[in-house]
């Protein structure tokens, strides 16, 4: 039988994963820049539009660490042995999370050439 919804016991659950992901040192690392960033976007003289958008892009990076680390913490769960598809799937999992910040870095790189010209 499935249990109920409950929104207290579900917000503890992400609470818990959030306390997981700060364990690792890349999420830290793109929750520093993610802060950075975001005093940054403050001091820009673009228009809200534009830094509602930039804000929203830091996100990126941050969701995708958190597939990655899901994934990377299912596959150290089914083995403890070393197995190619346990390495192809960690590896392109922090694929993803390179896209992410590619695409943020890019984003970014967009609006400043924008508003330079």
């Amino acid at each position: 039988m499935k249990p109920k919804y409950n929104l207290k016991k579900n917000l503890t659950y992400a609470i818990d994963g959030l306390k997981e992901l700060f364990k690792e040192t890349a999420f830290r690392i793109e929750v520093l820049f993610f802060l950075l960033f975001t005093v940054i976007i403050f001091f820009l003289p673009y228009p809200l539009w534009s830094k509602v958008f930039l804000f929203s892009s830091l996100f990126l990076p941050i969701i995708a660490e958190t597939f990655n680390t899901s994934i990377e913490k299912v596959v150290d769960l089914v083995s403890d042995d070393y197995h190619i598809l346990a390495k192809n799937a960690k590896d392109i999992s922090a694929f993803g999370v390179l896209l992410s910040i590619i695409l943020t870095f890019l984003i970014w790189l967009g609006f400043i050439v924008y508003f330079l010209r």
